[in-house]
C-alpha cells in the first residue's frame, strides 16, 4: 500500500515539475550581474569553497568565433576540495569528474534584472547514489547556503 501511494507521489510530483525545475534552479538576485558574483564569492569563501576561475561568456564566445551576446553571461567555478577528493578518491565514483568544479551561472535578461542558475545536485546525486549521492547532497545543502541572498521566489 505504502509503496502505491509513493510511487502515486512521485509521478505527481514529476507532472508538476518541468524539465527545466527539475534539473535547474533559476532565481531573480537582488543584485546588479556584479554584485551577484561578488556575494556568490563571498559566501562561498565563508563556507570554505574557492572560485578558482569566473568565465565571462561574452568575451568567450566572440574570441571563438561567435556572434556577440545581447546579454551579459557569467560562468563561476566553485570547488571545495573535501568534497572533489572524496570523489576522486573513489575508483567508483571518479565518473562523477564530470561535474567537477560546480558551475554557478549570472547572468541579465531582457528585462534588465540579474538571475542566477545551478543544478539541482542533491537531485542529481539521488540518480547516482553511493558516494557521488551523499556528496552531491552535500554540495547541495553548501550551495544553497551560499546562494541564500538570492529571492525566495524563482525566476519566471
Amino acid at each position: 500500500m505504502y509503496k502505491h501511494i509513493l510511487s502515486l507521489s512521485a509521478v505527481l510530483w514529476l507532472a508538476a515539475c518541468s524539465p527545466k525545475s527539475m534539473v535547474v534552479d533559476e532565481r531573480l538576485s537582488p543584485f546588479d550581474l556584479t554584485e551577484t558574483i561578488s556575494t556568490i564569492q563571498k559566501n562561498a569563501q565563508d563556507s570554505g569553497w574557492v572560485t578558482p576561475k569566473v568565465i565571462n561568456m561574452n568575451d568567450n564566445v566572440v574570441k571563438n568565433g561567435g556572434e556577440p551576446l545581447v546579454k551579459q553571461v557569467r560562468i563561476l567555478e566553485l570547488c571545495n576540495a573535501k568534497h572533489a577528493a572524496t570523489i576522486l578518491n573513489d575508483e567508483e565514483s571518479r565518473y562523477a569528474a564530470v561535474f567537477m568544479p560546480c558551475s554557478i551561472a549570472v547572468y541579465t535578461k531582457a528585462d534588465g534584472k540579474t538571475y542566477v542558475s545551478n543544478i539541482h545536485a542533491a537531485q542529481m546525486g539521488n540518480l547516482m547514489g553511493g558516494v557521488v549521492g551523499d556528496v552531491m547532497s552535500a554540495v547541495d545543502a553548501e550551495q544553497q547556503h551560499i546562494l541564500r541572498f538570492l529571492n525566495n521566489s524563482p525566476a519566471s
